[in-house]
């Protein structure tokens, strides 16, 4: 038996649609497989009973196929679904390292990139790689169509999951089709401000640079309570506030110092605006870890 753990991760970062993700040091999935003749699939922990076990309707089994690899496969969920916070990937990074082990099949981590968002497309409809990337990669990453680029990073950050639900396809279908000139100057203005910051592993660049006029303002009308937790996490001390992938979640950037507070700040605004919550005080982090003989 091979286990495999893999983390949270939060996508775009506000300026970085489809682009940039970071991988989270909690929550995560723990994902263990044995050799079998045929895949088959068990789920438990948060939000399981949403998921699918065929392998057919599962990101897991995708990844199986992909690695022409059928094995026993357990997982056991800590990311809940439909949370922005990389659910799905972080289960597709955990089947792809232990399955890659498993077999032997020889793939480096970023040949298992398009692998694990091949199981992504189950649940978005397209192959997207921004957040198994960073679950598999750990870290900062950046990527596009010519591959996916990788730094190390250590960001202090908050990670807020209020219990509600937003589809990965509704939150695309938001999305305008087109923006301005100075739109589009200021998002790569902050972008690369962002980007900077990871390098310097400095949480006042990063905040900063997740400022945002295009995709952000849409998704956060899907996310009640939004703004007043937006505001409460800044005066509570965060450097930026944005929607975590494609939402529910939120992702406050902060000095290490000020996690506490901002955590309290955020749970108790969304508390005052009628939804529960939990907030994860964590930080950029590392990837998908194994772990053999069930350890």
């Amino acid at each position: 038996m091979l286990t495999v753990r893999a983390p949270a991760t939060s996508a775009n970062l506000g300026s970085g649609f489809d682009v940039f993700g970071v991988a989270l040091g909690t929550p995560a999935d723990v994902v263990r497989v044995e050799r079998a003749s045929r895949t088959t699939i068990t789920v438990t922990g948060a939000g399981s009973q949403y998921i699918p076990e065929d392998p057919a309707k599962n990101t897991v089994g995708a990844v199986a196929e992909a690695l022409d690899a059928p094995a026993r496969i357990r997982i056991d969920k800590g990311v809940r679904p439909s949370s922005g916070l990389g659910s799905s990937a972080a289960s597709a990074a955990a089947a792809a390292v232990a399955l890659n082990e498993l077999y032997d099949r020889g793939r480096s981590r970023a040949e298992l990139v398009p692998v694990a968002a091949e199981g992504e497309a189950l649940v978005s409809g397209e192959a997207h790689a921004d957040n198994v990337a960073p679950s598999l990669l750990g870290g900062f990453t950046v990527v596009t169509d010519d591959g996916v680029t990788h730094v190390d990073a250590s960001v202090p950050v908050v990670a807020c999951l209020p219990e509600i639900s937003v589809s990965t396809r509704d939150a695309r279908g938001v999305v305008p089709d087109t923006a301005s000139m100075d739109e589009v100057v200021d998002t790569v203005g902050n972008a690369a401000t962002l980007t900077v910051g990871m390098t310097r592993d400095d949480p006042v660049l990063v905040g900063s640079g997740m400022a945002d006029e295009i995709v952000t303002p849409e998704r956060t009308k899907l996310i009640d309570g939004y703004e007043s937790v937006r505001e409460a996490a800044l005066e509570a001390g965060a450097t930026g506030v944005t929607v975590s992938g494609a939402g529910p979640g939120m992702l406050a950037v902060c000095h290490r110092r000020d996690q506490r507070a901002i955590a309290s700040a955020m749970v108790d605004a969304f508390d005052a605006a009628g939804v529960e919550s939990r907030a994860y005080q964590t930080a950029v982090g590392e990837g998908a870890t194994l772990y053999r003989d069930g350890a």
